[in-house]
């Protein structure tokens, strides 16, 4: 369920920053995940994961990126305005995610811009960045979405 209210693009400020609340990583559900998607060792086996590169089991980026868009569209895009993305311009995983750690999600308004092609929408390119428990950033992505006017012809 969406809970940040009714939103469009006249709301996306460029400089605004929405805090978009946290998660929990627990071990089962880095497995799970892993798995069905990312069935590399440091993150399906917590043995071979301990012998690995991380020193650990660790979340796919993956996963990761997909807790954060459950909380960016629970806190950030509209479901009432919102109209898909244009795709990624960046993203990248600084910090392994661990069993155990809470993420918290924040993203900020990079540049919004009305569609020249289309009267009704406006382009916001967003910064999102995830952070842990001890502020250090594990995830930053660039998106651009497509957004409705309140009223396109005001």
């Amino acid at each position: 369920m969406n809970d940040h209210g009714l939103r469009y693009f006249d709301d996306y400020a460029p400089g605004a920053t929405y805090e978009c609340g946290s998660v929990s990583v627990e071990e089962a559900n880095i497995i799970a995940f892993a798995k069905e998607f990312d069935p590399q060792p440091f993150h399906v086996d917590p043995v071979a994961a301990a012998a690995g590169p991380f020193g650990g089991l660790i979340a796919s980026g993956w996963q990761t990126t997909s807790m954060m868009m459950r909380l960016l569209v629970e806190r950030f895009v509209s479901p009432e305005s919102g109209l898909g993305a244009a795709g990624v311009d960046e993203i990248r995983w600084p910090k392994p995610v661990r069993p155990g750690d809470t993420l918290h999600v924040r993203a900020s308004v990079l540049e919004a811009r009305r569609s020249k092609s289309k009267p009704d929408r406006g382009i916001v390119r967003s910064l999102a960045e995830v952070t842990n428990q001890h502020d250090e950033t594990v995830l930053r992505m660039t998106a651009i979405n497509f957004v409705l006017l309140r009223n396109p012809d005001g």
